[in-house]
């Protein structure tokens, strides 16, 4: 199954913010004729899908190996462990995802609006290059003088 076709917990925040269903936005990508902040959204929705899809699978294979009904004799503690930890990484990258395409989403404008005049710098994720000038990274500036001795 493509990722296109995957529902994820944050479609619903890309039509809000498109005004476009998730499904044509993939169309337009496809097609070329999407926004560069659309196919950012799309390619970690996408993400998201497979991160969400992999959440669900340890799920369900907990809750069949721990279900009331199932045979104690083949209840595994290392196995259950592994699955934590497969667990704790798809949570991880869930989280990650959502947190990004948060971002991304509340960066844009509203659907039908154009941005006026630079990026707000209150925001975490605007990224403007500093004022002042500064010396590149691994370069000591240089001491100041002392005059007068």
């Amino acid at each position: 199954m493509s990722t296109w076709t995957k529902p994820s917990s944050q479609d619903a925040h890309l039509e809000e913010a498109f005004g476009t269903p998730v499904a044509q936005l993939y169309t337009a990508a496809a097609a070329g004729a999407a926004t560069p902040a659309a196919q950012r959204a799309l390619e970690l929705r996408s993400f998201l899908a497979l991160a969400e899809e992999q959440v669900a699978r340890v799920r369900d294979r907990v809750h069949r190996n721990t279900a009331p009904d199932a045979d104690m004799g083949t209840l595994s503690a290392s196995e259950l462990r592994f699955d934590a930890q497969w667990m704790d990484a798809a949570l991880t990258a869930r989280t990650q995802y959502v947190t990004a395409l948060r971002e991304l989403l509340r960066s844009m404008p509203p659907p039908g609006t154009a941005r006026e005049g630079p990026p707000k710098l209150d925001q975490p994720w605007a990224t403007t290059r500093p004022a002042t000038a500064t010396a590149p990274v691994g370069v000591r500036p240089a001491a100041p003088s002392v005059r007068g001795r």
